[in-house]
């Protein structure tokens, strides 16, 4: 059992935030995969889908700050001396990345609907939110789902979100060689661990500023062009586009000021220093709860709509051929043009959530 006492562990106030943010990344990450959970049991068929993959990088991020949260209270309490060098770095910058990429890829979509018009030989690149992400294949009835689930041999994947893929794969290895070099500064050498630290916090911090600004602009981009489509759901989706960029500027605004002018993202290298436990209680939630959970819970309950039950036709289908097969040559071809039709309204009805 942990014994909170004054002097080895953190301050009860800090405590107490440090539990509460847990209680509730803890919350949002078994929202998500819940909510992934309902998603894949009624759309198997399409295999990863934007919906999915949000889900699934969100339930995945808030889980990572909830082992923070809870690993951060015991370091401190028992005194784990590893913490404080790497391991403590890596746990905290992990989530923050898989929430970077999370919504990168949000940006991703949406330059690829602003420039739709100007670039068509990007348009397969678009997709709706229950179209298939990592995989764009025909249908095959005798297919597993549990296969398509999983397979990523026929992965396709846009433009832009290989490039979301790449700038991911780069920041994880930057991480990586900071969180050596922090191991390596702990020993007689003249790099500075904290001085290492610092410096990814900040350009971290400037990455997640930079992505708040394109998000904003896009977002405005969006809502100019959606606001000329006169229609229901064009008016639901063009809110929802303006509440992303409005919680996402603001929000990453404050957790990049917080990270750049204080030292919030580095209390996992805490040593028992007297600090200020309301003020510092407070830039923690404004860092953490602000900065993460509020755009993370968002996110989920904008696309919080589970997707239509697959229903197959293919009884239908063949009745119906059965019924007609007597002047086929006159009747299938319409039933083709229909289909056609549906299959080019739902695409033209994108969401770009």
């Amino acid at each position: 059992m942990l014994e909170l006492r004054e002097e080895s562990c953190y301050p009860m106030s800090l405590m107490g935030v440090n539990v509460g943010l847990a209680s509730v990344d803890a919350v949002i990450a078994l929202l998500a995969f819940a909510q992934l959970m309902r998603i894949h049991s009624r759309n198997t068929h399409n295999g990863w889908t934007r919906q999915k993959v949000f889900h699934l990088m969100i339930g995945s991020s808030n889980l990572g700050y909830f082992l923070y949260f809870v690993l951060t209270i015991v370091a401190a309490c028992e005194g784990w001396i590893f913490w404080s060098h790497s391991c403590g770095f890596v746990v905290m910058a992990f989530p923050k990345i898989l929430f970077l990429a999370a919504f990168l890829l949000l940006l991703s979509f949406w330059v690829d609907l602003c420039h739709q018009s100007n670039n068509e030989e990007d348009e397969d690149d678009v997709y709706s939110p229950r179209e298939a992400l990592l995989e764009k294949s025909k249908p095959n009835a005798s297919a597993d789902s549990r296969r398509r689930c999983c397979s990523f041999r026929a992965v396709k994947v846009g433009s832009r979100q290989k490039v979301v893929v790449l700038v991911t794969l780069l920041v994880f290895l930057f991480m990586l060689v900071a969180a050596v070099l922090l191991w390596i500064g702990r020993g007689r050498n003249p790099i500075d661990s904290s001085v290492v630290a610092r410096v990814y916090v900040d350009l971290f911090a400037v990455a997640v500023l930079l992505l708040g600004v394109a998000l904003a602009c896009y977002g405005l981009v969006l809502f100019l062009k959606m606001s000329k489509v006169r229609s229901e759901r064009a008016s639901s989706e063009m809110w929802k586009v303006a509440g992303l960029a409005v919680v996402s500027v603001l929000c990453f605004t404050s957790s990049a000021a917080v990270a750049i002018f204080t030292d919030i993202p580095l209390l996992f290298n805490w040593h028992g220093q007297k600090i200020n436990g309301v003020c510092t209680s407070l830039l923690m939630v404004l860092y953490y709860f602000i900065g993460s959970s509020v755009p993370s819970a968002f996110v989920l309950w904008v696309m919080r709509e589970l997707p239509p039950p697959l229903i197959t036709f293919r009884q239908q289908e063949s009745r119906t051929i059965a019924f007609i097969s007597v002047d086929s040559s006159v009747t299938v071809q319409p039933l083709r043009w229909t289909a056609a039709a549906s299959v080019q309204n739902q695409a033209s009805r994108a969401s770009p959530i």
